[in-house]
Formats: structure tokens, C-alpha cells, sequence
């Protein structure tokens, strides 16, 4: 029986990574696994791993219709964080064209399915800070933040490619943490700043609050997204809404944490703050997780429901404690 071929954009990333470790894991005898990457990529973590390597650029359309040839289902992991305005003219290329492209290609091979790595991001806020559903109007003000825009055009874009026929499903995790020792591609920015706040160099929090969700758990979605979600559906990853003041209080609980007294942030400081991030970030040509957007949205309080993802996809979310230790540890 001739095996099921899948594609992962994105599989040197953080979650793409995870994604193709637990699908040559739970699927090994079943499926042959493509990764697109781009030439520049790192890809030390695919040495020895039985995957097919595919150096292309999301932004090489034609690439991608050669890439997708004889594919079964699309994990389309491959994508752009950033908060800084440097950056708002690359969000758009690679999460929008580039996202663009994957449905081209999809559609174009005839995919039987494909599931795009969205964010809470792309879901909508309401007004009295309760949870936000699958459903929640998108808001003026997420507009003009320039990730969220980006990830909200690209889910337009996998909406498109339903009215023309492609399955598509969409799975939006919160702010994703937590750490596979197993995994050397297991690194990303939200961990290293929960890091400092465990060792005591971090001690101001933003006054908002928002959702957030082990990288095994949106793992766990993808693979349910893939066999069981609705198409043209979305489906919220969140294991937990918390305030930053409670998400400090929690660390601070962690064994061997040198957590001290914390203090929110006066408007004034986080302000500068975001200047300097911004600053740094045209400087360095490099994202910045501080920025004059990241400050604004951070003072908000957002929070998820998860309902649809727990009833749909049957997925249940781990500990938050449990996931805190993978990064200390």
C-alpha cells in the first residue's frame, strides 16, 4: 500500500519542528514526509531523520506547485512573528503571499487537505476582556497592529482557497511555550522571556493579560485538525488565560526560582521601552519582542475559549505547571 505523502513549511521552526518529530512518530508506517525549506536554513535538527528536504522559498510559487506534487496534506507551519514597524512590509510578504502561494499550490495539485498554523493573532478581541471565540468580530484596532493584520489577511487567504474548492483548516494557539529536550529545534523567544523571569531578571510586568498553550498541544491540535476538523473552520489553541501578573505569581512559585518582588510597568517606561526595542530592531534588522506594539497590546486584557477546539478536536490541555518545568529544567 503505497504510503501517504505530507508536506511541513516551516519544519525547522518551533512548532514545525515538533510537528514533524510527532508525525514520524505516530505515523512512521503510514506516511512519507516532505519539508520545504529555505536555502538559508539551519537544517542540523533533519540530519538523520527519514524526511525528503525541499530547499524553496514560500515566496517561489513555482517552486512550491513543483514541491507539492503528488501531496496527500499540507502543514502549512512556515511563518513571521514580529511587533515592530521594521517589520510590517516582511510580515505581509511571508505571512500573506506566502500563505498565498501555499493555496495556489495546494489547489493547483489537487491537496486533499490543508492545515494552516494561524494565531490567536487572527481571532478577534471583545470589548469587556471575556473570551474571544472562533467567531469574534476582528477589531479597528487589531488592524492597525501589523502581525495581527498579517495573520488575518493570510487566514483570508485559506478562506479563499475554500470557495475554490481546497479543504482547509485552521489552528490558532495563544502565545506557545514549553520545551522538548528532545527536540534542538525547541527554542523560541516566549521561552527565553519566561527564562528571565524564573532567574529574577525580569521584574516588570505589562498589565494585560492572554492566552497561552503548550507547544505539544498544538501539536496535538494540528495532527486533530488534520483528521477530524471541519473545513473552512478555525479552531482556538488555548490552554490557559492568564493576566502577566498571575503568569509572574506563577513562576515565582516554580522550585529554585529567584523570581523577586514584581512591579507593573508604568505606560511611561513601557513606552520608552517599546522606543528602544524599536530602535533596536532597525539596528539589528532583527525582531524585537519589545516594541511600541507589543507594549500596547501587552496592557490589553484578551482572553480564549477553547470550546471548540475541546469539543471538536477532543483535545485536552496540559498543565500549565508541567510546562513551566520543561523550560526551567
Amino acid at each position: 500500500m503505497p504510503r501517504t505523502t505530507i508536506v511541513i513549511t516551516g519544519a525547522t521552526g518551533y512548532i514545525g519542528s515538533q510537528l514533524v518529530l510527532a508525525l514520524l512518530s505516530k505515523f512512521s508506517g503510514e506516511i512519507s514526509c516532505r519539508v520545504i525549506v529555505r536555502k538559508s536554513s539551519e537544517c542540523s535538527f533533519l540530519e538523520g531523520l527519514p524526511v525528503d528536504i525541499v530547499r524553496a522559498d514560500l515566496l517561489d510559487s513555482l517552486a512550491l506547485m513543483e514541491a507539492f506534487k503528488g501531496v496527500d496534506t499540507v502543514f502549512h507551519c512556515a511563518g513571521l512573528i514580529s511587533y515592530t514597524r521594521h517589520f510590517r512590509n516582511a510580515l505581509y510578504d511571508t505571512n500573506v503571499l506566502g500563505t498565498r502561494n501555499v493555496v495556489n499550490a495546494s489547489l493547483f495539485n489537487n491537496v486533499r487537505r490543508l492545515v494552516v498554523t494561524s494565531s490567536i493573532a487572527a481571532i478577534g478581541a471583545t470589548e469587556d476582556g471575556t473570551p474571544a471565540t472562533e467567531t469574534t468580530s476582528f477589531q479597528e484596532w487589531q488592524r492597525r497592529n501589523g502581525y495581527m493584520e498579517s495573520k488575518h489577511l493570510a487566514e483570508l487567504e485559506g478562506l479563499r482557497g475554500v470557495a475554490e474548492g481546497l479543504d482547509v483548516v485552521m489552528v490558532n494557539p495563544g502565545v506557545v511555550i514549553g520545551v522538548d529536550r528532545n527536540n534542538p529545534a525547541s527554542i523560541s523567544s516566549s521561552n527565553d522571556v519566561l527564562s528571565l523571569i524564573y532567574q529574577g531578571k525580569l521584574p516588570l510586568f505589562p498589565s494585560g493579560s492572554t492566552g497561552f498553550v503548550d507547544v505539544l498541544d498544538v501539536v496535538d491540535a494540528h495532527l486533530a485538525a488534520w483528521k477530524k476538523g471541519r473545513s473552512g473552520e478555525r479552531y482556538v489553541v488555548v490552554g490557559h488565560n492568564l493576566s502577566f501578573r498571575e503568569l509572574y505569581a506563577r513562576i515565582g512559585n516554580l522550585a529554585g526560582s529567584s523570581s523577586r518582588p514584581s512591579f507593573m510597568v508604568p505606560y511611561s517606561m513601557g513606552f520608552l521601552a517599546g522606543l528602544g526595542g524599536e530602535l533596536w530592531s532597525i539596528l539589528s534588522n532583527s525582531p524585537s519582542f519589545i516594541s511600541l506594539e507589543s507594549i500596547r497590546i501587552s496592557s490589553r486584557l484578551l482572553a480564549y475559549s477553547n470550546t471548540r477546539s475541546v469539543q471538536e478536536l477532543s483535545l485536552s490541555y496540559r498543565e500549565l505547571s508541567e510546562t513551566l518545568k520543561t523550560i526551567i529544567t
